[in-house]
């Protein structure tokens, strides 16, 4: 165990919250241990005692005290199902961070969770978001969603201005969200527009869109375009998604239109009884919120890419997918 250090806050470090600093220095470091060195008074900042989300400047000391921690022992990598669960929020949010500035918090949202609240949901993103409370007592607010299953970018507005300003994005359409998603069978086309109605109807299994019928009551008008970045013979097809509107489950539904549902799709996949899943890949959703490109509340754009989850990266190294292929192309 070593003893107390001091550490200088280097200049490109100027306000990052001090949780975040310890995470960058001592990723071994548990939120909750933090919490009780902090508490105690035993990790300071110039002398002073801190919080979890105090702002720290160039220049300054930060106390460090002796911690049975190996700092190389980072808590990465995928985050299980068992983390969802239990990991404390602070930790689990820290572990999907992105991008960070005083801004904005873009997320890499795993699959299995939440964005928002409702029936049968215990834990989710905008009730996890509670534990990044600033000091001004200003809770990071939500500016779209993600369905559970989908995984990828999800920004988070810090401040009550940058949400204004990034729901207006959002609104206006100034956004551009990319996604990657693996369907069942190759499209003719090789890319092309789909544009629909869609309406939401009640099942057994909860709610459930359709393609409306003309004219139907309560239909919102839907449009998405894809293009096909690589196949795997006729069987399969990795699509590139880029959704205009953003209508509730619209990429899902829209790909069960043209008739290559999305793999793993609990809503939407639709197969003969004869067809089986193949070896080797995850009955989970194959749809990932790839990149988001949005305007900054500060100015200029904002441009984030978030990894692909471990059942699309299994899936891509079985049918021999080459992740850079789309970006090339772009």
């Amino acid at each position: 165990m070593a003893g107390i250090e001091h550490k200088q806050v280097d200049n490109d470090e100027a306000g990052m919250r001090l949780d975040r600093w310890f995470k960058v220095h001592y990723p071994g470091l548990g939120f909750g241990q933090l919490q009780k060195l902090l508490r105690s008074g035993q990790v300071r900042i110039d002398g002073g005692r801190a919080k979890s989300d105090t702002r720290i400047q160039p220049g300054q000391i930060i106390r460090i005290p002796p911690m049975d921690v190996d700092p190389k022992a980072a808590k990465s990598g995928p985050i299980a199902s068992r983390d969802l669960k239990h990991s404390p929020d602070g930790e689990l949010l820290s572990r999907m961070l992105l991008h960070e500035d005083d801004k904005v918090f873009v997320l890499n949202k795993p699959a299995g969770i939440a964005v928002q609240g409702g029936s049968g949901v215990t834990r989710h993103i905008d009730q996890m978001l509670e534990a990044w409370t600033s000091q001004k007592g200003e809770k990071p607010r939500l500016v779209h969603r993600l369905d559970r299953d989908t995984s990828g970018v999800l920004v988070i507005a810090r401040t009550r201005g940058a949400a204004q300003k990034l729901t207006a994005a959002f609104r206006e359409r100034d956004t551009k969200k990319t996604y990657w998603s693996l369907v069942k069978g190759v499209p003719k086309k090789r890319e092309d527009k789909i544009s629909t109605w869609l309406v939401k109807e009640q099942t057994p299994d909860g709610d459930r869109m359709r393609i409306a019928k003309h004219g139907e009551d309560g239909a919102d008008h839907a449009v998405s375009f894809y293009r096909v970045v690589e196949q795997a013979g006729q069987n399969f097809a990795w699509l590139e998604m880029e959704p205009y509107t953003g209508r509730t489950h619209q990429l899902r539904v829209h790909a069960l239109h043209i008739g290559h549902p999305i793999l793993g799709d609990p809503k939407y996949f639709d197969a003969d009884v004869n067809w089986n899943f193949p070896g080797g890949v995850q009955n989970r959703l194959h749809l990932h919120a790839r990149h988001i490109d949005i305007p900054h509340p500060n100015g200029g754009r904002l441009r984030v890419t978030a990894p692909l989850p471990p059942h699309m990266v299994q899936t891509w190294n079985l049918f021999g997918f080459d992740q850079n292929t789309a970006d090339e192309e772009e």
